[in-house]
């Protein structure tokens, strides 16, 4: 059988939904495809929707029952050993948990995120402190000190995700508690509220804040985030976390509905501009 694991990676999912793209094309329903694997099934399915790591041999009598040449094969496979290399992430293993893997491989490979966030600064513009003081108080659950610090290393690698060569846009709508409920306390936030300001000018970057003053508005029901990615095997996705777990969300219904709410949210939140300001503000409060 094909191994399980506890996440995929994106690289997984997008050529796990290839395959079963090469299976339709070819016109071989997935109980045809199993008898060629000699397996149930359900391996197929497993295989074309991740969750299960993908077997070179397996591949390989797959895509010559479907018809693809040699050379497109031999590409393929190359990709699926690629794709099965452990994320960097996955060093982090011992105090990730699965669901969460999940959102960090999609994090790295998509090409716009937009977040909102009515509680923490998002973890990719954390800083140190401040991601210490949100683990050490608990608001995710009895953590030792030394995980506290493997999930503080953890978020900081994750950030370098908006420096590099190919980094993706970020944009984010935070609610104005987020700056008004002290983490750490006055140091911490003045630093944390510096590190907003940096990342604002950062070119692929879009802060905004949503003041109390604008009254109400469709996000409060809790934090999402959407990634878009520019491999056409992956729809838009939204990610929305509870207090145990997560749901990740591709039906067009739904991430239309997240979207929407979304783009109404920029619309009534500050500026990215009156944002700097409401910062330099709030900085002075500290």
């Amino acid at each position: 059988m094909s191994e399980p694991r506890s996440a995929p990676t994106v690289g997984q999912v997008v050529l796990g939904r290839r395959l079963l793209d090469l299976r339709e094309r070819a016109g071989l329903k997935r109980e045809e495809a199993a008898r060629v694997l000699r397996v149930a099934p359900a391996t197929v399915r497993r295989m074309e929707t991740a969750e299960v790591a993908l077997k070179v041999p397996y591949v390989q009598l797959l895509l010559k029952a479907y018809g693809v040449p040699d050379d497109e094969a031999e590409v393929f496979v190359q990709l699926v050993e690629e794709a099965n290399r452990p994320g960097w992430w996955q060093r982090f293993h011992d105090i990730l948990p699965g669901w969460f893997s999940m959102y960090v491989s999609l994090e790295g490979a998509a090409s716009l995120i937009r977040s909102y966030e009515p509680h923490f600064v998002p973890g990719l513009l954390q800083t140190e402190e401040y991601a210490r003081g949100v683990l050490t108080s608990g608001a995710v659950g009895q953590t030792s000190p030394e995980d506290i610090e493997r999930h503080v290393a953890l978020r900081m690698q994750r950030q370098e995700l908006l420096t590099r060569p190919d980094a993706p846009r970020f944009w984010a709508v935070l609610d104005e508690t987020v700056l008004r409920r002290p983490v750490g306390g006055p140091e911490v936030m003045r630093a944390q509220i510096d590190r907003l300001l940096e990342a604002a000018e950062l070119p692929n970057v879009t802060l905004q804040i949503a003041p109390f003053s604008s009254g109400p508005h469709p996000g409060t029901y809790g934090p999402f985030v959407l990634f878009r990615f520019a491999v056409p095997e992956l729809p838009d996705m939204v990610y929305s976390e509870y207090l145990t777990g997560a749901v990740y969300l591709d039906a067009r219904s739904e991430v239309a509905a997240h979207l929407e709410v979304m783009d109404r949210m920029a619309a009534l939140a500050a500026t990215a501009q009156r944002t700097k300001e409401i910062l330099r503000d709030l900085h002075k409060e500290y």
